[in-house]
Order: structure tokens, then sequence, then C-alpha cells
């Protein structure tokens, strides 16, 4: 008989995962059409290498950092949530046991475990380690796995930046009147393989992911083009 498989993530794992892949998408996403909009939209104005340069940089380290730190502000909100929410199950604890115990009870059984069952779950959970039974089953949280605002700003500062590259070095490197086709057929080909990489990633369909990417990023260089014409044929 042949032995099951068991490939797929579960429970912390999968989580974890999915918040590193969030992270790094959103940051790579962020890099490419925001700094191919911005370069695009100077080249619409101008075809000067220096302008589009300063532009691409500027875009970059802006973009970097604001990722960076919104996402350490966010992770750290959710980091103090979750080390509010294992005070407030540890002091419970100590206060009142008996309700406790009765609590984590009613949880298994609400998972389909018959009372008897559920009731010696609960008392051998809570004699190995109390506060982790209770963070897992009522809370869903690892307590040694709480999230670091660290590791979630890093990885958005390096997706972003890495995305943000290939879109600058797209629009400075070729000969002026290749930029454009470049550096658009470069965008959309990168946006391709992020939105496939997600989708595969995170186990969803990548066809409609893939779509999202290149139609936003399209529109994003097409928005800005047009506005850094207009303002070129302006003379602003």
């Amino acid at each position: 008989m042949t032995e099951p498989t068991h490939d797929e993530a579960h429970g912390g794992a999968l989580g974890s995962r999915l918040n590193w892949l969030r992270a790094a998408v959103l940051g790579a996403n962020d890099g490419i059409v925001s700094t191919a909009g911005l370069v695009v939209g100077v080249a619409g104005a101008t075809d000067d290498r220096g302008a589009l340069l300063t532009a691409g940089l500027a875009g970059l380290l802006a973009g970097s950092m604001s990722m960076a730190a919104g996402e350490y502000v966010s992770v750290s909100t959710q980091r103090d949530s979750e080390l509010a929410a294992l005070a407030m199950e540890k002091r419970e604890l100590r206060e009142s046991p008996d309700a406790e115990l009765e609590e984590l009870t009613g949880l298994l059984e609400e998972r389909g475990l018959t009372r008897d069952v559920a009731r010696e779950a609960a008392v051998q959970l809570t004699e190995r380690d109390a506060l982790r039974a209770h963070a897992s089953v009522e809370l869903g949280i690892d307590p040694d796995e709480l999230t670091n605002p660290w590791h979630a700003a890093w990885a958005s500062f390096l997706a972003f930046t890495v995305g943000a590259l290939l879109p600058l070095l797209a629009i400075v490197l070729p000969p002026a009147q290749l930029r454009l086709p470049v550096t658009v057929v470069s965008v959309l080909a990168a946006l391709v393989l992020t939105g496939w990489s997600s989708a595969r990633l995170g186990e969803a369909t990548p066809g409609r992911a893939v779509l999202r990417n290149a139609a936003g990023g399209a529109l994003a260089m097409g928005v800005t083009y047009a506005a850094g014409s207009l303002l070129g044929a302006a003379g602003i």
C-alpha cells in the first residue's frame, strides 16, 4: 500500500512562508512599478541620461526606505498585539487555572473531540505547557515564533531595491532610441515573473496574478509617460 504524502505546508510553517512571501512580493512589485513609472514619466519629458539616473536613484532610495519603515511599523504593531495577548493569557492562567482548563476543554470539543477525550487532552496539554497550549489552540500563536519586525523591514527593503534596479538600469544603459521599449519590455517581463512566482509559492492559480501585475505595471507606465510627455511639450 502506498503511503500518503504530506508535502503541503501546515500551520505556522505556512503562515511564516506567506508572511515572507507577502513582504518580498509587495516590495519587489512596488520597486518595479513605482520606479518604472517614475523613470518612464521623466523619459516622456526628457532624454537626458543624468536626469533619468537622478530620478531613478531618488525613487529607489525613497521607496526602499518607505517600504522598510512601513513594514517595520506594521509588523511591530502585530508583534505588540501578540505579546499583549500572551501576557493576558499568562495572567488568566495564574489567576483562574480551573476556568482556563475548562475553556481549553471547550475549545478542543469545538474541534470535534468528545467531552472526555477533550478533557483528557486539555489536562495533558496544560501539564506539559499551559501557556503554549492556550496560545496555540485559543490564540493561534506560537510563543517561540512571534513575528519579527526587523526581518520584515529588511526583506521589504531588499526586495524593493532589487525590483527598482531593473527599470533604473533598463532606462539608463541602452541608447536613447531604445530606452523606452527596453524598459517597458523588461518591466512587463519582470512583473509576469513575480506574479507567476508569488502564485506558485502561495499554491494559487498563476494566471490571475500575472494579469494583475502586468496590467498594473502597463497602466502605471502609460499614465506617467503621458504626463511626462505633456509636461515636456509644455516646456515645464
